[in-house]
């Protein structure tokens, strides 16, 4: 078991000798959501969490267009749980360098070019960045 999932089972059983449901129903699933894709030979911990998180996303806002407001909170509270197992987001600043770099070491000069920027770019963000928003950065620099 890696660290990430190693922290969340730990997390599970101080939850569970709390006695909070709500949290040990969350990182159960999370957990096993992990051990899972391990399974798979889905090693990138970051990735299934930032999947987990965004489908929670998704389903609150699908329970709060049916005014089920309830249900909206449980599933962000969820979100919320998990996305505090991910790394800290890059700040802009921190991005842009990052993409700024990537430009650089490709030679990249127009849209095109994206893919390779984006191949290089994103090793280098490590899952502290959403892949759209580091898109949205190569888009940027490269005048696109």
């Amino acid at each position: 078991m890696t660290d990430i999932a190693e922290r969340v089972k730990a997390d599970m059983t101080t939850a569970m000798k709390a006695g909070e449901r709500d949290l040990t129903g969350a990182l159960r699933l999370v957990l096993s959501e992990l051990q899972k894709a391990a399974k798979e030979g889905d090693a990138d911990e970051v990735a299934v969490l930032r999947r987990e998180r965004k489908r929670r996303l998704e389903a609150a806002e699908q329970y709060r267009e049916n005014d089920r407001a309830e249900l909206a909170a449980g599933e962000e509270q969820e979100a919320e749980i998990i996305a505090s197992y991910l790394p800290a987001e890059l700040d802009d600043d921190e991005l842009e360098a990052i993409v700024r770099e990537a430009v650089a070491q490709t030679g990249a000069s127009e849209a095109k070019d994206m893919g390779r920027v984006m191949s290089v770019a994103m090793p280098k963000v490590g899952g502290r960045a959403d892949g759209k928003r580091v898109s949205a950065k190569v888009r940027e620099a490269l005048g696109a």
